[in-house]
């Protein structure tokens, strides 16, 4: 391959993106000014914070104490799907580099450190839907809990100055396929 057909995707994946920050920057600086509101910022750095891991770790642990051996099945399929979705993240983020939202724009606030660099796709968002998906696919009655919760993350992401919609929304659908896989599985 010659360098200029090397570059070339990366181009091309930089200028869709710009395009898709400009187009989506009204939007993040919208939602982003909640965090002007105390009550607003604490509500969804909470969300944020159980979305980093502990809250899901907690749930693999808990679901065999709640319902034996099938929940034992089902925590263990989540924690294989964590494994894949981290991989898959981690490789999509360092393709694509799309920067955060208050890295690019001055007017959105950061109200929450990253985690990492990068903001495509959201990992937070990928993770707590997947994982609602499988929990809920297997125990229904834990729903009331867990999808509010995971909307909760994945908004919290936007609303912090972290990740554009689009980072979400493909977050989003990669833990519906993820989450489908795995559940299938279990």
């Amino acid at each position: 391959m010659c360098p200029d057909q090397t570059a070339f995707p990366m181009a091309t994946h930089s200028t869709l993106l710009a395009r898709f920050d400009h187009a989506e920057y009204r939007l993040c600086r919208r939602l982003n000014r909640g965090v002007e509101h105390t009550w607003v910022r604490v509500l969804f750095k909470t969300a944020s914070r159980l979305g980093d891991g502990v809250i899901w770790y907690a749930l693999m642990l808990a679901l065999p104490l709640m319902y034996g051996d099938p929940g034992l099945r089902v925590g263990l399929v989540m924690l294989a799907t964590s494994a894949v979705n981290l991989a898959t993240y981690k490789f999509l983020k360092r393709t694509f580099v799309r920067e955060r939202p208050f890295i690019r724009h001055a007017g959105i606030s950061l109200a929450q450190a990253p985690l990492d660099r990068y903001s495509f796709p959201s990992g937070h968002t990928l993770h707590a839907v997947a994982f609602t998906w499988q929990a809920c696919a297997a125990f229904p009655e834990l729903g009331f809990v867990l999808v509010p919760l995971a909307l909760a993350i994945a908004a919290s992401r936007v609303v912090l100055g972290l990740h554009y919609p689009t980072d979400v929304l493909v977050g989003a659908l990669l833990g519906v396929i993820t989450g489908s896989i795995g559940a299938a599985l279990v």
